[in-house]
């Protein structure tokens, strides 16, 4: 909704304001003040539009949160290093349905970008994993695999992980179809 830059402004303009409140001697509207500069404070490293994203992810509604990250405009001027990898990676969740190589751009974007947990780094490096896996570039889906599972500490992606090394070794392509005779349709 606000440029981060414009956030820190307002900031700074209600600590002013509070700590004019308090030298006057209005110390409910010095606190509320702070209150208010804490609030944009908390939506300079926590974008609004982000936070509400992840909510609709959770619920499984795509449409929801593809909604929500539209509104961000011009991601690279209103978030920070960390909130463009998250932008660049629930992207790529939502596009994984329907573009797979779209969704390697997002995901590797949000790979360099970084993200703050390691699950959620871990689950980036899988699903670009199995992007990677689809195409037939099995070398590097088994490098994401094994530093996804090096990440994933708290055991969180452990059976989709089994799932994906199972297929790697069975040389099961995701994609790939095979009629009575074995051999693979066009």
């Amino acid at each position: 909704m606000f440029n981060k830059k414009f956030k820190l402004v307002i900031v700074a303009v209600l600590i002013v304001f509070s700590v004019y409140q308090f030298y006057e001697g209005f110390i409910g509207n010095g606190i509320m003040y702070v209150f208010f500069s804490l609030f944009f404070l908390l939506i300079y490293f926590k974008n609004e539009f982000l936070i509400l994203a992840f909510f609709q992810l959770r619920k499984q509604n795509m449409i929801g949160a593809e909604k929500w990250l539209n509104k961000i405009r011009n991601p690279k001027s209103a978030l920070i290093t960390k909130q463009q990898g998250y932008y660049n990676y629930m992207r790529g969740l939502i596009i994984s349905q329907t573009n797979m190589n779209q969704a390697e751009k997002f995901f590797r974007n949000a790979i360099d970008l970084g993200l703050n947990m390691d699950h959620d780094l871990a689950m980036a490096k899988l699903n670009l994993s199995g992007i990677l896996f689809t195409k037939r570039r099995k070398i590097e889906a088994q490098k994401l695999l094994k530093e996804a599972q090096e990440l994933d500490k708290q055991g969180m992606l452990t059976e989709q992980i089994k799932m994906m090394k199972n297929q790697m070794k069975r040389g099961n392509m995701p994609n790939q179809h095979y009629n009575r005779g074995g051999f693979r349709r066009r």
